[in-house]
């Protein structure tokens, strides 16, 4: 296959095109896509990981936001007859319309870093549609996506994520596997949506509600950054301390002061 133009990187975009031929090939293999699959690639800039994809004979949807690498990645991948480009912001774009044919779609994507965390938590919206989702994504980013408690990298991503999803931190991937290379570590990461929740007595919006009330702060203790939601009797019939901080509650914990705000 031809390559397309060679394009120069946008700042205002985040690009970062990975040209690493061994890492593209270890992401494929971590993706494992196979002919009956219904992928999804978002941002998939000159087509590197794209062309790794599209040879199976799945269905491949990618989503551009740069007009201006649009007319080479159809040049390149329209022969493909599993192929469709959509033009348009990943932010915005339905997800949803693309789940016509029932088969799970399985998302992949190189990241802007600049907009990474909003379009994750829009992507698990679509949770319920997906069977998984793999990323390449700044390392801090997948550190707090995939954080135990306790930890810095703890809070409202990885509380959220984690709610809906099995999440694994793969593999690192150095600034010299792009171009240019970006400033900062890159991973990838795999989110798998849960099937069944463990805790289906749990309003998602609620719990969202207590993460983001809880963390609004960080040095601040439960006792101030719940306050107005759960009183010192209400954290202490939960076995919660009022005055750790949320960093030192487990995943569970937010839920059952979700389920008792809620109840």
């Amino acid at each position: 296959m031809a390559n397309p133009p060679r394009h120069f990187p946008r700042k205002r975009f985040g690009q970062n095109f990975l040209e690493d031929t061994s890492v593209i090939g270890r992401i494929a293999d971590a993706i494992q896509p196979r002919e009956a699959d219904h992928l999804v690639e978002i941002g998939p800039g000159q087509g590197a990981l794209t062309e790794a994809l599209i040879t199976l004979g799945c269905r491949l949807d990618v989503v551009e936001l740069d007009r201006d690498l649009v007319t080479g990645l159809l040049a390149a991948f329209s022969i493909y007859p599993g192929f469709k480009l959509h033009s348009a912001d990943a932010l915005k774009f339905d997800f949803a319309s693309l789940a016509g044919d029932e088969r799970p779609l399985r998302i992949v994507g190189n990241l802007p870093y600049n907009i990474s965390t909003p379009l994750i938590f829009r992507l698990l919206e679509f949770a319920p549609l997906i069977q998984d989702m793999h990323f390449m994504l700044q390392l801090e980013v997948v550190q707090r996506l995939a954080a135990e408690p306790g930890s810095k990298a703890w809070g409202r991503l990885g509380i959220m994520a984690q709610y809906l999803c099995e999440v694994e931190h793969l593999f690192d991937v150095p600034p010299e596997a792009f171009y240019p290379p970006p400033k900062v570590q890159s991973a990838i990461v795999r989110l798998v949506p849960r099937q069944s929740s463990p805790w289906p007595e749990c309003n998602p919006k609620s719990l969202k509600r207590v993460v983001q009330s809880a963390f609004a702060q960080r040095r601040k203790t439960l006792r101030n950054n719940l306050k107005g939601m759960m009183d010192d009797a209400g954290l202490q019939a939960l076995g919660l301390d009022p005055g750790a901080r949320a960093e030192t509650l487990e995943l569970v914990d937010f839920i059952h002061i979700a389920n008792a705000i809620n109840g």
